[in-house]
């Protein structure tokens, strides 16, 4: 027995809804009604095909805007470039040309845009080509107080590109773009000074590393620089890193065996070596290879080509 309900039915007719009518169901006789549940599984088949294609577009296009839109690129040695997904450049220790990159010159003369150049130390290796980028670009350094101080007395970087905004000093935090990336400052243990035209080296501060995080991205540790040292433990206790970018290079900072040490208290989901192969060091990727294996480090390993870019 059909109890009496007064409903409002609703069909689709393939472009819009209609409101067929309000009906008495006890009104209704058997194929009426079976007209009715047609049209209505219809209605039900066609808006959870269209909600469908609305979670499946929304889904895309977050993961348009989240993967592959941080971009991380070498330029051999220490120097990369990092480009947020808003399109701002960062670089890092910018000796592009290096003796690693072939295409030294036609990566500085292509160059347009560079909105911060972050330098971990005043060593020339490091500091690289900053000075003229900035000047033609005006990308803004991002460093110790004390090594910014040396870099516009000594190094010649353009005073007004060198802000108290973007200078900073250990266990401090930057906040850039926005709030797009925010750039911690991390101890290293090793030196820093700059020259000037041929006269003593001039001391400039405390060396040290950056770690960089990326608003809904990666979180990147460029260790700079230098020697194991226990401290790195508690890096991860204030952010998981997602790629670990480590020297391992040996003589004048810490080689495989060490650098291997380093990963397994950072921890990073990716760990990429660095700062080898130029000035005879004898550090190499396949020791720091072996190395992390012997200690059972669970990182994953990747080495970058210079020029090769990753999507983060």
């Amino acid at each position: 027995m059909v109890k009496s309900l007064w409903s409002k039915v609703w069909l689709y007719n393939g472009s819009h809804v209609i409101d067929a009518a309000i009906v008495n169901v006890k009104d209704i006789n058997m194929n009426q009604w079976n007209w009715v549940r047609q049209h209505a599984l219809k209605m039900g088949l066609a808006l959870a095909a269209l909600m469908l294609t609305a979670v499946i577009f929304g889904l895309h296009s977050v993961s348009n805007a989240q993967a592959g839109n941080t971009q991380l690129l070498w330029y051999g040695q220490s120097a990369f470039k990092l480009t947020t997904p808003s399109g701002k450049v960062l670089l890092i220790d910018p000796w592009l040309e290096n003796p690693l990159n072939p295409n030294g010159k036609a990566d500085l003369a292509a160059l347009k845009q560079v909105d911060f150049i972050l330098v971990t130390h005043g060593h020339s290796d490091h500091v690289g080509n900053a000075v003229e980028i900035a000047k033609k670009t005006n990308a803004k350094l991002v460093s110790t107080y004390d090594l910014g101080q040396a870099m516009v007395a000594f190094s010649g970087y353009p005073k007004n590109l060198v802000p108290f905004e973007t200078q900073g000093n250990f266990g401090g935090e930057l906040t850039l773009v926005n709030g797009e990336v925010k750039v911690a400052f991390i101890p290293a243990v090793h030196s820093s000074s700059v020259a000037s035209d041929g006269s003593p080296a001039v001391f400039a501060g405390n060396p040290g590393g950056f770690l960089i995080s990326v608003k809904n991205g990666p979180v990147i540790y460029h260790t700079g620089d230098t020697d194991l040292f226990s401290d790195m433990a508690l890096i991860p206790q204030f952010r998981q890193v997602s790629v670990m970018l480590a020297c391992i290079g040996d003589q004048f900072t810490m080689g495989p065996q060490r650098a291997a040490e380093a990963v397994k208290l950072v921890n990073p989901t990716t760990v990429i070596p660095m700062h080898y192969g130029v000035f005879n060091l004898p550090g190499t990727p396949q020791a720091f290879s072996q190395a992390l294996r012997q200690q059972g480090v669970k990182s994953q390993f990747r080495t970058m080509k210079v020029g090769e870019v990753l999507k983060l």
